[in-house]
């Protein structure tokens, strides 16, 4: 069996914690569960036929003045960018925060995860803005803590890629 640490990065508010407690548990709480530090959970799956336990670092979330420790991805086999479609500055963080991702720690697989799908009405983000980001490789889901929409899909498209060797193209 595999272990493989998946963190959770994004600004606050943005429902890392939700999808979590909604992939471990397929649970939803609509009280706001604030993360002050680290939040570690365990799930294990079966992917591509391989037993995999996951340990989900749900990190607490980043704010201005107070960015997250990305020290903690040291260890991570991959992570999951989340942006809040109601909030367009959250998906700039989260450009922020895998720029300075790939410096800290290289190139590890991760998804961008645009959570609240189910209040699609309300969304501040434009399809032509996470579209510049698929057009550069990106690989980006619509979601809903809410509702499940994509969250297993998330977490499990993530392990698969984990799971498999990294083509090394970089001059390290």
């Amino acid at each position: 069996m595999y272990k493989k640490k998946i963190c959770m990065l994004g600004s606050y508010g943005v429902g890392k914690t939700s999808l979590v407690a909604r992939f471990v548990s397929s649970k939803f709480s609509e009280s706001y569960q604030s993360n002050v530090g680290v939040k570690v959970d365990e799930k294990l799956v079966t992917v591509d036929g391989e037993e995999v336990k996951l340990i989900l670092w749900d990190l607490a979330g980043e704010e201005e003045g107070a960015p997250i420790r990305l020290n903690q991805l040291r260890d991570a086999a991959g992570y999951l960018l989340v942006a809040d479609g109601t909030r367009g500055q959250s998906l700039e963080t989260a450009r922020s925060i895998q720029e300075r991702a790939e410096n800290t720690v290289g190139r590890r697989p991760f998804l961008l995860l645009v959570n609240k799908a189910d209040l699609r009405e309300s969304w501040e983000i434009q399809e032509s803005a996470w579209q510049e980001l698929a057009d550069a490789g990106w690989t980006i889901l619509k979601t809903s803590a809410k509702s499940g929409a994509h969250v297993e899909e998330a977490f499990l498209t993530l392990t698969s890629r984990m799971l498999k060797p990294q083509a090394e193209d970089d001059d390290d």
